[in-house]
C-alpha cells in the first residue's frame, strides 16, 4: 500500500503475558524485541517489528489456544468497547537507528449471539489472532463502531508507521497539523 518492497523474517521472541506492563509499553517492548532479534541478524538492514494485543478491563488478551478460549475472548468482548494496541519498532543496527511507538484504536462490537460466535470459529479460525477476531475478514460485520485506525485493527497502523518512518529515512514527518 505504501509502496515499500521487504522481506519477512519471523523472530524467535515469545512473549510472556505475565510481566508487569501496561499495554503500551507491552505491545512497545515485545515489538522492539522482536525487530532487535532480526536486526543483530542483518545490521546493515532497517527492520520492522511489530505486537498487537487486545485489551479489555486493563486485561491483555493475546491469541486463543482452543476453540473454548476463542469462544470465551469473543463472548466477553460481545456488545463492548474494548482497545487495540500494536506496538511497532524500527531498528537498524549499524546506523544506530532505533524508533519504537504505538497505537491505539477502540472497536466495539454489537451484541453477539452464541450462534455468530460459533460459526465465527467454526468457519474462520481465529485462534492466530489477539482477541480471536480478524476485523478484515467475515467478522467486520459485528463491529458497531471504530476510533483510530483500521488497519491498527489489522495489526499494522501504516499511516503512523509511514509518518515514522519518513522522519527516521528523510529527516521530517507530517504533523496531521
Amino acid at each position: 500500500m505504501i509502496d515499500l518492497h521487504f522481506d519477512i523474517y519471523p523472530s524467535n521472541v515469545h512473549e510472556d503475558f505475565h510481566i508487569n506492563l501496561s499495554p503500551e509499553e507491552f505491545v512497545q517492548y515485545y515489538a522492539k524485541e522482536k525487530s532487535l532479534d532480526i536486526a543483530r541478524k542483518y545490521k546493515d538492514h532497517l527492520v520492522i517489528g511489530a505486537d498487537t494485543i487486545v485489551v479489555l478491563d486493563g486485561k491483555i488478551l493475546g491469541k486463543p489456544k482452543d476453540r473454548k478460549e476463542s469462544f470465551a475472548m469473543l463472548k466477553s468482548l460481545s456488545g463492548r468497547t474494548h482497545s487495540v494496541f500494536t506496538g511497532v519498532s524500527i531498528n537498524q543496527i549499524n546506523n544506530e537507528i532505533s524508533n519504537t511507538f504505538f497505537e491505539k484504536t477502540d472497536v466495539t462490537f454489537i451484541k453477539l449471539t452464541d450462534s455468530t460466535i460459533s460459526y465465527y470459529i467454526d468457519t474462520y479460525n481465529p485462534l492466530d489472532k489477539a482477541g480471536s477476531y480478524g476485523i478484515q475478514d467475515w467478522f467486520s460485520v459485528n463491529v458497531k463502531k471504530i476510533n483510530g485506525c483500521f488497519y491498527n485493527v489489522m495489526g499494522f497502523p501504516i499511516a503512523a508507521f509511514f509518518n515514522q518512518y519518513k522522519a527516521l529515512v528523510f529527516g521530517g514527518a507530517d504533523t496531521g497539523e
